[in-house]
Parts: structure tokens; sequence; C-alpha cells
């Protein structure tokens, strides 16, 4: 059996209130200097802030201490009607009509449509499931637009006890009489880790780990970058370790092909640490065929996004077509997906590692 609460914007406040406590989870509200309200699911490990009236977005996680998220100048969100105008969140829902960079034949905004929409409701979850104990943030979003798309998308954030790993869902239903196109991306933005080790269950080579040679236009290139480009298609192993900040300024991007499954159907990545711990993601290739590594140490930002679960490449909608990599959804049809992302401890960190060299 699963209790629902209902959330209600209004009572976050300046002053944190703790809205539900079960054992060792707890949920609690209050709302950022900016104005900007939030939701704290906690655990005796760690807590996420995830911010239910806003895209669903998870603002930030720390656990045993350790901070998961990319470092950025913002110290806290900013009410945004885009995800530039407040990118410095640890997770993100990138779509979901239309997703990634925009192109020369796109009007879309960069990302889509939905990673500062605003949310009509927000409830938790208290139950138990076949892994026993959770608390879960659900928000609502209800899309309608004369002569376009009509959708219901459901972000959702779970918490278990005791653990540092904690999905990110989207549920996503069309709702309007006509096929709906769907592009999605999970962008969880995890921190940059000097000399840390990106583990994944494929090889480095240059055929399942290649380097985006397109240059975006929000980057302006130099020969020294394009030169790098080409040597990173070369060699892509030579990211495997983030050895050199100053290859990831301007950014790098990778897609990964042929990951190796356990046998639920599910990858699994590691960023590992230099002190033995890490951070893990894990999700079905089968709802999620495209995996999008991003890496970027600037002045301003860095983040290591090793694995960007998504339906479609960040090129923009009219690339993306070309591709045949936009996804429909029917009349009524609906399309959810769940990634599992957190910490490692140094236990967790040699067991995922195990993991990933026996899937490779």
């Amino acid at each position: 059996m699963t209790a629902h609460v209902p959330l209600h914007e209004a009572l976050a406040g300046a002053a944190p209130v703790e809205i539900l406590r079960q054992g060792e989870l707890s949920a609690t509200l209050f709302r950022f200097p900016t104005g900007v309200p939030a939701l704290r699911l906690a655990n005796a490990r760690g807590a996420v802030v995830v911010l239910p009236w806003m895209g669903g977005m998870v603002w930030s996680a720390r656990f045993d201490g350790v901070d998961l998220a990319m470092q950025s100048g913002f110290d806290a969100p900013q009410p945004a009607t885009t995800i530039a105008g407040t990118y410095g969140c640890f997770a993100f829902h990138s779509g979901l009509l239309r997703n990634g960079v925009p192109g020369p034949e796109d009007d879309h905004p960069a990302h889509g449509e939905f990673p500062c929409a605003p949310m009509q409701r927000a409830w938790l979850e208290l139950g138990q499931d076949k892994r026993g104990s959770f608390l879960r943030v659900v928000s609502e979003r209800h899309y309608v637009m004369g002569f376009g798309a009509h959708y219901r998308a459901w972000p959702s954030v779970t918490l278990r006890p005791g653990e540092t790993l904690f999905d990110i869902g989207l549920g996503v239903k069309n709702a309007g009489g006509k096929p709906m196109e769907l592009m999605y991306m999970c962008h969880v933005n995890f921190a940059f880790v000097a000399d840390g080790v990106i583990e994944q269950p494929a090889p480095f080579t240059p055929d399942r780990t290649q380097v985006r040679r397109a240059v975006p236009a929000h980057v302006t290139p130099n020969p020294a970058y394009l030169a790098l480009i080409e040597a990173l298609a070369q060699d892509p192993g030579r990211m495997r370790r983030l050895s050199e900040p100053q290859a990831y300024d301007p950014e790098q991007v990778f897609y990964l092909f042929g990951l190796g499954t356990d046998a639920s159907g599910d990858t699994h990545l590691m960023l590992r640490r230099p002190q033995g711990d890490g951070f893990g993601l894990s999700y079905s290739p089968e709802r999620f065929p495209q995996t999008v590594r991003w890496i970027m140490a600037d002045p301003d930002q860095q983040v290591a996004a090793f694995a960007l679960p998504s339906t479609c490449q960040p090129e923009g909608h009219a690339a993306e077509t070309r591709k045949g990599h936009v996804q429909w959804l029917p009349p009524g049809g609906r399309a959810d997906f769940t990634v599992r992302a957190g910490y490692l401890d140094p236990a967790a960190a040699e067991a995922c590692g195990a993991l990933i060299s026996s899937l490779t």
C-alpha cells in the first residue's frame, strides 16, 4: 500500500518545514532566497533537493558528505524559463518535444520546453515495493498547445532508507488525438573529478566511444580545440582519466555505443574518484537507445556528465529527425523512463567496477 500526501507550494517558506518523517526518511519543504520553492528528501546518509514546481529537476545531491552536483556560478536555483538561466543543477529533464542544442534549422530553446516548466501539481508517495520502503516526490505537468502537442508528464525522484543511489523517473502520456514526437534526455550533471577515472561496459575505441566532431553554436573553436577533437577521434581512451582539465575548455562531447547490460537489461557506468569511491549511473539501453557524455571544465562551470541516457543525440530537432532518432507516441500512448544515480562508497564502487568489467 502507498500513502499519498499532497504538496502545496504556498507552504514552502524561508523557514524549513518538515512535512513527513517515517523512520530515517523525511521530506522538508523550504524556499531558496531566490524565491524558488524546494523539497529536501533525506535519509540517514544524505539528501537530494528537488524543485517540484520547476521542471521536477534535482537541484543538488549530497551523500556521506560528498557533493555530487556540477560546480557553477549558481549557488541557488534562479527563476527561469530556460535551463541556461539556472544552469547549476544536478539533474534536469531535457525535452520532451524537442531536445539538445538547436541547429541552424531549429527554432526551439536549448534542451526543449520541459527543464524549467511550471508543474501544476506535486505530491509525496510513501510505501513499500519489492525493494523495500521508499519515499517519492512526484510532479505533474499538463501541456497543451493549440494546433500542437498535448501531453501529461510526471517527473519523480525516489529515495530509500540507507541508500546513496536514488531513482530519477519520468512518465509521459500523449493526451492528444495525433501521434506526438518525443525527444528525451535525463541530463545528470555530476561534479568534475580531477584524475577521476570513467569506467564503462564498452571499450574506449573509436567505434564505441565517438567524439562529437560537430561544433555547436555556443562553442567558439580555435585550432588547438579542433586538433584535440581529431586526436580524440583517433584515441578516445585519452579521456578515460580526467587528468587534463584544460582539454575540456571548451566542452567535449562523446557518443557511446554497444554498452554491455546485466541480466535485467540495465547498463552501469561509474566515475571513480581518487579516494576510491565514486559516482554511479544505471539505466536500460532499451528505453534509452543513445548515451551521450559531456565533460566541461572552464573557469565558470565544471561538470562530468559521464553518461546522459537519451532517446536521441543532442544536435537539435532537424538533425535528429534526419538520423531517425525522434520517437513517436501514438494517441494515448505512454513512455516511462528510470535512471538510478548517486554516490558509491569505496566498497560499492569496487563492486560496481567488477560488474562493469564483467559486462565489457
